[in-house]
């Protein structure tokens, strides 16, 4: 009973040490009067375009699960990744990247380790997608120094963490190309591991991680493969687009390019596990727009904290009416994460 305790508790440390980083010598007053100097059309604007990214990764999505079965439904695709970002949202702990998966597996009656298998394939491609368009951002700036004037220490931290997830996301993909291409040799391996275990608990992980293999097929298809590249692209292009109004909106304007940094840092912050993101996706954003956007410190907290509850309140509402629908409650379906077997 105590390790949970624990790990929440470390957890909730983490978020706290993370928000005294952000919250940390801002002016309050400045902060106020950014919160009101909003262009309310586009404020409405950002609103009506949260579920975009949702969208677009629902759209994607299409080219790992029918491998396994073909025209999942739309629907389906976007209440998962809906619920998913819900649960992450509400618990400590990146649970929706579980949920999602296994929502889907049990809306459209598929194998929960094939489409498993397809989440971490999307989480290794979203890594890799930024890590490529960091890459051109770094290239470019010998080419156009007039737009890039950011202290040379802010590009020396965006090198080091954009080489850490470039690393990370090549490490993954030769891990699941070893899984898929040497599948007989990667059963027996686990097969042998499992033997002091109860033979019901040792067949069912053998069939889920079989399962998780078949999730992987995608990489057998030449064509597959580079639409999802393509597609991957335009997610993140997307996501880009949003928070690019998002600055039109409290009246920064900068060149679409320069969110790249940006964008990337947010996604290392919202990769660390506190509760809803809160800390951790807070302190990255505020140092990516005053690195980078050229955005005072109190404005960035103003600005990142409006952005935060944008996105989990629309998220939320959005996820809340699809379990509605389903007539379960968060609480049932953040339970798919610790379920073993059905």
């Amino acid at each position: 009973m105590k390790k949970p305790w624990v790990k929440i508790l470390l957890v909730f440390l983490l978020s706290a040490v993370f928000l005294y980083f952000f919250f940390r010598k801002v002016e309050w007053k400045r902060i106020l009067e950014t919160l009101t100097d909003v262009d309310p059309i586009l404020f409405i604007m950002i609103i009506l375009l949260v579920p975009l990214h949702l969208v677009l990764r629902a759209v994607r999505w299409t080219y790992l699960l029918r491998q396994e079965k073909k025209n999942v439904s739309l629907y389906n695709r976007f209440a998962a990744n809906t619920v998913g970002f819900t649960v992450s949202f509400i618990f400590p702990g990146r649970l929706g990247e579980l949920v999602k998966p296994l929502y889907l597996a049990k809306k459209e009656n598929m194998k929960k380790g094939f489409v498993l298998g397809t989440q971490v394939v999307e989480r290794i491609f979203d890594i890799l997608t930024m890590c490529f368009l960091l890459g051109l951002f770094l290239l470019a700036k010998p080419i156009f120094p007039a737009y890039f004037r950011a202290q040379p220490e802010a590009y020396e931290r965006l090198q080091f963490w954009g080489i850490i997830g470039l690393i990370f996301a090549v490490v993954l993909v030769l891990l699941i190309l070893s899984l898929y291409f040497f599948r007989a040799k990667t059963l027996a391996v686990i097969k042998f591991i499992l033997k002091p275990f109860p033979k019901k608990f040792s067949h069912f992980i053998l069939e889920l991680v079989e399962e998780f293999i078949q999730g992987l097929k995608f990489f057998h298809s030449a064509a597959d493969l580079f639409l999802y590249m393509l597609l991957s692209l335009v997610v993140w292009v997307g996501i880009m687009f949003y928070y690019w109004i998002f600055c039109f909106a409290y009246h920064v304007y900068v060149p679409f390019f320069l969110l790249v940094p940006y964008i990337f840092l947010t996604m290392v912050g919202a990769s660390i596990p506190t509760p809803g993101m809160v800390g951790g996706y807070h302190y990255f954003s505020k140092l990516g727009m005053t690195s980078f956007l050229g955005i005072g410190a109190s404005q960035a907290v103003a600005m990142t904290a409006v952005m935060h509850a944008i996105q989990v309140v629309v998220t939320c509402l959005m996820g809340y009416a699809i379990l509605w629908k389903d007539g379960i409650s968060i609480f049932q379906v953040k339970k798919l994460s610790e379920e073993k077997s059905e």
